[in-house]
């Protein structure tokens, strides 16, 4: 089985840093990509930052140049740094990845459970 953990989730005020983790461990042989989503109460999910495993990132252009995404190969961990927040960034964020399981040859893709991120005007 293979999981993935977001944490550092919360309460900031309008222009404050937030920095979220994502956490895979289990049956992984590698991940190929990993992403942050996000979705706000009746907004669809929607794509906030991604990375490929050779650090290959892209951006919505809604968070480009306040949000930095990262990850620690060895240690299957991703993280977003998410600086100068508005109200408009307030939602639940998901951890995403592609990956393989050892002794298996699909790809298959995992989602965490979420952490929400609450940004006050």
């Amino acid at each position: 089985q293979v999981q993935l953990v977001e944490s550092g989730g919360g309460l900031v005020q309008a222009g404050g840093s937030l920095r979220l983790s994502c956490a895979a461990s289990g049956n992984i042989r590698v991940i190929v990509a990993m992403d942050w989503y996000r979705q706000a109460p009746g907004k669809q999910r929607e794509l906030v930052a991604g990375i490929s495993s050779g650090g290959t990132t892209n951006y919505a252009d809604s968070v480009k140049g306040r949000f930095a995404i990262s990850r620690d190969n060895a240690e299957n961990v991703m993280y977003l740094q998410m600086n100068g927040l508005k109200p408009e960034d307030t939602a639940v964020y998901y951890c995403h990845a592609d990956l393989y399981r050892l002794g298996s040859i699909p790809k298959y893709d995992y989602w965490g459970q979420g952490t929400q991120v609450t940004v006050s005007s």
